[in-house]
């Protein structure tokens, strides 16, 4: 709580950053957090509440009247507004419908506009807050303009202004550094003939696949994407900031889908939301399990005639389990970041088979050479020495082909992609390795 005040006291003539007041309410206890909050200047908690994992957003309302929670949201940008809209009517659906009436229509209207979009939209990730000027304006009339807006805090990190006719239709977009270089008497239209730049935007759809446009971010090193209809009416735009959350949300997703379980069921406090989540893919793993076992069953008399073979078996299937995670890991990374075209599926299998099998072959050469000492059984080397190379072969192919398969279908290649490979992995190691057994060495 003293550092909390501390800060705020410290930084009352300059800019209070939400991020930095937030990792200093995540230290406080359930009493001071509740208190802390009421510290917070009206006009940023909204920010803050923002910054916090989704689990503290529940105290923040709680602390927090519908004046209170009304004003926060006004001060927040537009495409924050929806967020902070969406989770305010998941935790008090009453309190939620009490701000959102009385918000300004204008507000309604965005916010609504914006919640008509599908999650994976681009337009659901835009903000309405622009500065636009007509390509008729002249320069001078709009710097006076925007000059009047940014005072007011009515627009804020603006780098780019977008030139649009009277229909709203995007026509350019040009960089405050290159207004600095246009004859402010004259419009923009005739400085951009002047100019001897085309200006030539590249804009995004709003119907557009948020992960297009995280692309656009990479290939064009943009600092902000306008985001237009098929009618190319100007609707917002999409910021470098918004791309960076975007980036680690999509990254924290893919991580926990590979490990089988969801990121909304985990940011989330209760425990039998989450428990029920894993428990399904736990239960899918059983079923893996249980077929591998199978497949040892049918060696049974194999194994009771050696013993050294139930010793070595965990070895084929670890060994061909992390190979394929390897190649699997690397094939989803890729395919997340657009590395991977769909011509390119055929090289990419042959490359990660290609280093499965030297794997597997220098491994096979070393255990085979292990087992063989440690068991006084030359030919036993030889049996997990084939078969490390049969099991590694099999997961480069698997672990390069099912997230490309899975994409090809449309569905994200991380989810369950992980328990196939692993099924593949120890049937296909416990199968070789005890087949081979049962023909060389009975």
């Amino acid at each position: 709580m003293e550092e909390l005040k501390s800060y705020l006291q410290s930084n009352r003539e300059n800019e209070l950053y939400p991020s930095d007041i937030a990792k200093i309410l995540r230290e406080l206890n359930e009493d001071e957090f509740s208190d802390a909050v009421k510290l917070i200047p009206k006009d940023i908690i909204g920010d803050v509440a923002l910054e916090l994992p989704d689990r503290y957003f529940d105290d923040i309302v709680d602390s927090l009247g519908v004046e209170d929670l009304t004003y926060a949201v006004k001060e927040l940008e537009s495409d924050d507004q929806v967020e902070f809209m969406q989770e305010l009517h998941e935790v008090d659906e009453d309190k939620a419908s009490k701000v959102f009436e009385k918000l300004d229509k204008e507000e309604q209207q965005e916010i609504t506009m914006l919640q008509s979009y599908n999650e994976d939209e681009a337009g659901s990730f835009m903000q309405t807050e622009l500065f636009t000027a007509r390509v008729d304006e002249v320069v001078q009339n709009a710097i006076k303009r925007f000059s009047k807006l940014k005072k007011s805090n009515e627009i804020e990190n603006v780098h780019t202004i977008f030139i649009v006719d009277n229909q709203n239709r995007l026509l350019y977009c040009i960089d405050l550094d290159d207004i600095l270089t246009f004859d402010f008497s004259l419009t923009f239209k005739d400085n951009i003939k002047d100019n001897g730049e085309t200006f030539e935007p590249i804009k995004a759809y709003d119907t557009e696949d948020i992960k297009d446009v995280v692309n656009y971010f990479k290939e064009y090193d943009l600092s902000v994407i306008p985001i237009v209809n098929r009618e190319n009416i100007l609707l917002g735009r999409i910021t470098s900031d918004d791309i960076y959350d975007i980036i680690n949300e999509h990254a924290t997703e893919q991580m926990y889908n590979l490990a089988g379980v969801n990121d909304d069921a985990e940011e989330d406090e209760d425990v039998l939301k989450a428990g029920k989540t894993r428990a399904s893919w736990l239960g899918i793993n059983l079923i893996t399990a249980i077929l591998a076992s199978i497949v040892i069953g049918l060696f049974q008399d194999t194994i009771d005639s050696m013993v050294a073979l139930a010793v070595l078996m965990p070895i084929v299937a670890s060994m061909g389990g992390n190979a394929g995670t390897q190649t699997l890991t690397v094939v989803v990374r890729q395919l997340a970041l657009g590395d991977i075209s769909h011509s390119e599926a055929t090289r990419i299998i042959k490359k990660e088979v290609s280093i499965s099998l030297l794997n597997g072959i220098l491994f096979a050469i070393i255990m085979g050479i292990i087992a063989s000492i440690w068991f006084d059984k030359g030919m036993l080397g030889v049996v997990i020495a084939l078969s490390m190379i049969v099991n590694l072969f099999m997961a480069g192919f698997f672990g390069a082909t099912i997230p490309l398969l899975l994409k090809k279908m449309d569905i994200d290649p991380a989810i369950g992609s992980t328990v196939i490979l692993t099924t593949v992995t120890d049937v296909v190691g416990f199968f070789s390795f005890l087949g081979l057994a049962t023909v060389i060495l009975l």
